[in-house]
């Protein structure tokens, strides 16, 4: 039914749990399940994390991410907000190699716009965030992309790090915001490019430019036109995020990153959404995996409201 793929995994899911009410993807289906409007994909593949000698282990966040879903959150919200029905189309079969693995992503990805499904990947490395956003481009332009990262992840060279530069000369998309980006950990060459092609850098830290959290509206940079959202868990303070391919020490906060998920989420204009970088062999407890589920279910809060 969506190529490229293998049947998602799940543990055994106790009665009431949110995943339990996910359609699993049918290989002789025509089409999805019935009343499904949200896509969840797995992207598990790190070779670009490697490539950019980033901690290795984030292939396994697609299944860290399912195993925590299992057991957390229900299948309907109270006062009468139900979350839309989700169909899991399962993981992406990385390729020989990173260019094969993009094209293999952008292929699922377009199979799923068919199916008129909103897709969601959780990932794996950043750089996957690319052949998604590529998909739903061709599909319908984007005008504007917004993540949150600690790094800007605009190298010249394939890897981990390449997914927004891609974005932006490939795709020519007009507007680029990155939230969270930390001054000390990204080249200054790179914070200059992205700002001569006129991307916004909205970072943390002490200084002048340094977010105030507090004052952030994602609705400001979410609902301003057709566009993606992307969530590298790496933004967010390693005291919540320790699973993650860098870790970061003084990122954002999880309410941040849970604010910019539902605005995603409910905006009209978000025509894609990620999560990426979950690390489990890094993680402490679960702990980074509960919060991707978290902040998945926390879109399709917002989702609903779309819907409704």
């Amino acid at each position: 039914m969506v190529p490229h793929t293998a049947p998602p995994v799940y543990p055994p899911i106790p009665p009431g749990r949110l995943a339990g009410a996910i359609a699993t993807a049918d290989a002789d289906a025509p089409r999805a399940p019935d009343g499904c409007r949200v896509a969840l994909l797995g992207l598990p593949d790190d070779t670009g994390v490697a490539m950019n000698h980033g901690r290795a282990g984030a292939r396994e966040g697609p299944h860290a991410f399912r195993s925590a879903l299992s057991r957390y959150g229900v299948a309907a919200q109270g006062d009468g907000l139900h979350l839309p029905r989700v169909f899991d189309a399962g993981d992406v079969l990385p390729g020989k190699s990173l260019h094969e693995t993009h094209d293999r992503v952008s292929a699922a990805v377009a199979r799923l716009l068919d199916l008129g499904l909103l897709p969601v990947a959780v990932g794996g490395g950043h750089d996957l965030t690319w052949p998604l956003v590529r998909a739903v481009h061709q599909r319908t332009p984007l005008s504007r992309g917004v993540y949150l990262d600690a790094h800007l992840d605009v190298r010249p060279e394939p890897g981990s790090g390449m997914a927004f530069r891609r974005i932006i000369e490939d795709l020519r998309m007009p507007t680029l915001v990155n939230i969270g980006a930390n001054p000390i950990v990204n080249a200054r060459e790179h914070w200059q490019w992205l700002l001569s092609k006129g991307g916004e850098i909205h970072p943390v830290g002490p200084g002048p430019d340094a977010i105030d959290e507090s004052r952030l509206h994602p609705e400001r940079f979410v609902c301003a036109g057709p566009g993606f959202v992307s969530i590298d868990l790496d933004a967010i303070d390693a005291a919540s995020a320790p699973g993650v391919s860098a870790l970061n020490p003084a990122g954002l906060s999880p309410r941040t990153a849970e604010r910019f998920a539902f605005a995603a989420g409910r905006c009209p204009d978000t025509r894609c959404f990620d999560l990426m970088e979950l690390n489990p062999s890094h993680d402490r407890d679960h702990q980074t995996a509960r919060l991707a589920v978290h902040l998945f279910i926390t879109f399709l809060r917002g989702c609903a409201e779309r819907f409704a």
